[in-house]
């Protein structure tokens, strides 16, 4: 028989094999393997805190599927954060729902947060869309601490059930860092998905112009609504799981306040907004070396103050340098130049590459690509040759 081979004239058994894929999705692969075998090589405490990085990578992953594709920038992402891990929290304290199916309506919760955010807030643009972000979580807040008896508060409210216990504390650890690993793992895929089908070329087309992509006949808000709400259910997610593990908790400062916020920025913008896996990055380190500063325990000669006090600081001048150094986040830098390596130099190491650091046609852009598949699709005038481009 025939081997049976895509559209692309590649195998299945070629795409299911590794060492046919290019060098950066073996990278990629052997990334999630370690971080899969990282609980037995370090101790407890590290476990715990790679937890808790794990889940603010989803959260900057969450972020970037709207923020980093569309365009629409947004300064309140806490609030979905906190709609799913406070209403997760409450469903179980408060009437006694079993964890797995408060974490589900939490979600929920959060997806209808993101619509009734989302829809009148992207008929806005520019600076005024960010206010409305910047605004809703301030509000919220407000009604955590005017309501104090049901919501804690600026203190929260106590720890919910786990989603998983175990009598051994090391198994516990383990257990539930292979459950954060798993959200990370589960939304990285869907969200590579998402932003690689048809929806996420109109997505940066959006970015790129949204002019243009009205102009074929498409709705830029509904995609625009679209993208805010799948981003406003994965943040609900994460954040009703984080509070059912040892390192979440339901509490402002760790869902809510504005600094969570903007940091999920920082972390997306320095991996590489736009490109998904940029963010997933971006979170791990952000999140790792800032723990890393804070339990340094030499002191600054000239100041004479510990790094611990001024870990802050510190990591802002790293920060800074990062985005002077590398504008375009650490993964593009990373594909880049590994390619420029690969191929012996050149400007750019080869063909050009898109946001999404998916190889493209020279001389095309995300509105030219998306335009072209569109108007076939809607019986335009496409050309012959552009059909066989696309």
């Amino acid at each position: 028989m025939s081997e049976k081979v895509t559209t692309d004239g590649e195998s299945y058994r070629d795409l299911l094999d590794p060492t046919s894929l290019a060098l950066r999705h073996q990278l990629g692969i052997l990334g999630l393997l370690a971080l899969g075998l990282l609980p037995f090589g370090v101790g407890s405490l590290t476990a715990l805190k790679l937890t808790g990085a794990l889940y603010f990578a989803v959260f900057a992953m969450s972020w970037d599927a709207v923020s980093g594709y569309t365009g629409q920038i947004s300064f309140g992402h806490g609030l979905f954060f906190a709609v799913g891990g406070y209403t997760s929290a409450l469903l179980n304290l408060n009437w006694g729902v079993e964890p797995a199916l408060a974490v589900v309506v939490g979600m929920a919760m959060a997806a209808v947060a993101g619509i009734v955010v989302g829809v009148p807030a992207l008929r806005l643009e520019g600076p005024y869309l960010s206010l409305v972000t910047l605004v809703a979580p301030l509000i919220l807040l407000q009604i955590f601490i005017v309501f104090s008896d049901t919501f804690g508060g600026e203190l929260g409210l106590s720890s919910p059930e786990n989603l998983v216990t175990f009598e051994s504390f090391e198994t516990a650890i383990t257990a539930n860092y292979y459950l954060a690993f798993g959200l990370f793992l589960f939304v990285l895929l869907l969200l590579l998905a998402v932003t690689r089908s048809d929806a996420g070329s109109v997505f940066t087309a959006i970015r790129e112009d949204e002019d243009a992509v009205a102009a074929a006949g498409l709705n830029p808000a509904k995609f625009k609504v679209f993208a805010f709400v799948l981003s406003a259910a994965v943040g609900g997610l994460a954040g009703a799981m984080f509070v059912h593990t040892p390192v979440g908790n339901p509490q402002p400062s760790q869902l809510l306040v504005l600094t969570v916020s903007i940091e999920v920025i920082i972390a997306s913008v320095l991996g590489g907004m736009g490109t998904i896996v940029g963010p997933a990055v971006g979170g791990l380190f952000y999140y790792m070396f800032r723990d890393y500063l804070g339990g340094l325990a030499w002191t600054v000669p000239v100041a004479d103050v510990p790094v611990s006090e001024l870990d802050l600081l510190l990591f802002s001048l790293v920060t800074l340098a990062l985005l002077f150094f590398l504008p375009g986040g650490i993964v593009r830098w990373t594909i880049r130049n590994g390619r420029r390596a690969l191929r012996g130099g050149g400007p750019d190491g080869g063909r050009a590459v898109p946001d999404g650091g998916v190889e493209s046609d020279a001389g095309t852009t995300p509105v030219e690509r998306t335009l072209a598949s569109f108007r076939e699709a809607l019986g335009g005038d496409a050309s012959t040759e552009d059909d066989n481009e696309h």
